[in-house]
This record gives structure tokens, C-alpha cells and sequence, in this order.
């Protein structure tokens, strides 16, 4: 299977093919040569890089050593009217997610952190995707690396948006399937990746 993993705007995929001439390709001796330091080294000169092995699953796996695994939970409510909610934080346009609470599902989180973050209460209809995602956390001061679960949901409610402000959210809108579209193409590769799935889901 096919693994990528997200730092901010640079991306690391996991293959078992050489992809195209636009991506650098770093080919592993074997798995246990696959470290955050080494992957990390390639992206100082580049946007992304591969690394191809026999088993992606293996080399994703002893990659993922490196950092302590975080599940988080979110996704795109859309209301009657057929808009998209979004929020806008760090000077971005981006999708209510969060961490994933102990004994929760990923989709009563997905369900609460959008309440939170935004006051819409909504419906979890189906899956989207995951996403991988690697940053480093000063407050743990340690390497994480967080699986994103994106639903598609649905509210009839028309509350008041409430964006949750201690949490750096400045502001709360819902979007026409363009204005989505557009926000998404200039927020994170990981929201890009949840507007595709959308985009994918709404064409079946």
C-alpha cells in the first residue's frame, strides 16, 4: 500500500515503483535505513521525495518508529444549502479536526471537535480518507506523527458559527462548492487531499 506523509507542505511517499522525474527517488538498502533524519535530510532540497522498497508497508513502519503516534479525527459538514464549512487559522484556510479522546470512535471525535471549534452540531455520513501528518510538538518537546480521519457530514441545523478562539481559530464560513474549492487549493497538501476525496465521493 501506498503511504504518504505530510511535513507542513513537503511530502514523503512510501512505494514500491519509482514515480516521475518530479519526484526525488531515495531508494533504501533495506527498511532499517529509513530514519526521520535521513528522510528529513532529502527534504532540505526538495518538496518531496519517495522512498520505494519492496514493502512500502515495512519501510512506512520502521519510518514511523521515529515519532509517537497521535489519532485525530475531522472532516467537511455540508449544510442544506450545498455549502462547505470551513475554518480559517494561522493564515489558512483549513478543516475542524482534533485529537481523538480515550475509548472515542473516530467519528463521535470527528462529531465533537467540529462542534467545538466551530458550533455547528452535524452527522458523520461517510468516510473520506487519512492522512498522515509529521511535525514536531515544543510543548512535549517530541516528533508526532498524526493519522487524520476525514468523514463527510451533513447538518440541517442553521446556528450561529462560533469559532473556538483559544484554539487559534479566527474565523468560521461556509463556503460555496468554489469558494471550497479555491480555499482549498491555497491551504495544506492534507486539506487538498480531503477536497479530492470529496470531489471523488460527490461524483459516485
Amino acid at each position: 500500500m501506498e503511504h504518504i506523509v505530510y511535513f507542513a507542505d513537503k511530502s514523503v511517499l512510501f512505494v514500491s515503483e519509482t514515480p516521475g522525474r518530479e519526484t526525488p527517488a531515495f531508494i533504501p538498502g533495506d527498511c532499517g535505513a529509513i530514519s526521520r533524519h535521513k528522510v528529513m535530510n532529502f527534504l532540505e532540497t526538495g518538496n518531496s521525495v519517495a522512498v520505494v522498497a519492496a514493502d512500502p508497508d515495512a519501510a512506512f513502519g520502521r519510518f514511523a518508529e521515529d515519532f509517537t503516534r497521535v489519532e485525530a479525527a475531522g472532516g467537511v459538514v455540508v449544510n442544506g444549502r450545498g455549502e462547505r464549512l470551513m475554518i480559517h487559522r494561522n493564515g489558512r484556510w483549513d478543516l475542524p479536526k482534533g485529537h481523538v479522546e480515550p475509548g472515542e470512535s473516530v467519528e463521535v471525535c470527528a462529531a465533537r471537535e467540529i462542534l467545538e471549534e466551530t458550533g455547528v452540531q452535524a452527522e458523520v455520513v461517510a468516510p473520506l480518507c487519512a492522512t498522515w501528518h509529521a511535525y514536531w510538538f515544543p510543548k512535549t518537546e517530541r516528533w508526532e506523527l498524526k493519522r487524520t480521519h476525514w468523514f463527510l457530514l451533513r447538518t440541517s441545523a442553521d446556528t450561529p458559527l462560533v469559532p473556538q478562539t483559544e484554539e487559534g481559530i479566527e474565523q468560521v464560513a461556509w463556503c460555496s462548492p468554489d469558494e471550497f474549492a479555491a480555499n482549498a487549493r491555497l491551504s495544506f497538501p492534507t486539506i487538498r487531499r480531503v477536497a479530492e476525496a470529496l470531489a471523488s465521493q460527490e461524483r459516485i
